[in-house]
């Protein structure tokens, strides 16, 4: 059966450790990664444009998480908008 052109699936959580330093944000909050790089963009940034740390916990993202506090606003204003097809994670833009 074929995915669906947007699930869960294609996206992941990081969660901050001691390396908050290297987060733009500079808050204790948890970041969405797309799996799939986006053509022309980062593949060190988060949904929100933010940095990567070096080693990153990485998590599977799921519907929980979509309403936790700590979730980044930007992260996942992005997640929506990409939801609702409004933009795309394959291009910049």
């Amino acid at each position: 059966m074929p995915r669906p052109a947007w699930s869960l699936y294609a996206y992941q959580l990081i969660e901050p450790d001691e390396q908050l330093d290297l987060f733009a944000c500079r808050e204790v909050r948890v970041h969405l990664v797309a799996r799939q790089l986006r053509l022309g963009g980062h593949a060190d940034r988060t949904l929100c444009g933010g940095l990567l740390p070096a080693q990153p916990r990485w998590r599977t993202l799921e519907k929980v998480w979509l309403r936790d506090r700590r979730l980044c606003p930007a992260c996942l204003a992005v997640f929506e908008a990409q939801r609702q097809g409004l933009c795309s994670n394959w291009a910049d833009g």
